[in-house]
């Protein structure tokens, strides 16, 4: 992710689906069933870079404890 003080305050979607993985069809109808604050304007649609940080910070899985670098946390790995 680009450094926020560089990082404009409103960016289009396809920039919020390059810095996300999130499609742009995805941004959109979040948007326009009001998941996300956005602004319209004319045929542009612009997120507030605080939605992508809420949802980063909405989806943040925490660390498992213990689990370490090359260790396989698949069942029937055979590592337990």
């Amino acid at each position: 992710m680009e450094d926020r003080k560089t990082m404009p305050e409103y960016i289009g979607v396809g920039k919020a689906e390059a810095i996300t993985g999130i499609s742009h069809w995805t941004w959109r109808r979040w948007a326009y069933q009001g998941k996300i604050t956005s602004v319209k304007l004319g045929r542009r649609l612009l997120i507030p870079n605080s939605e992508i940080t809420r949802l980063v910070a909405e989806n943040t899985r925490p660390r498992i404890r213990g689990s370490m670098r090359g260790q396989s946390l698949r069942a029937g790995s055979g590592k337990h």
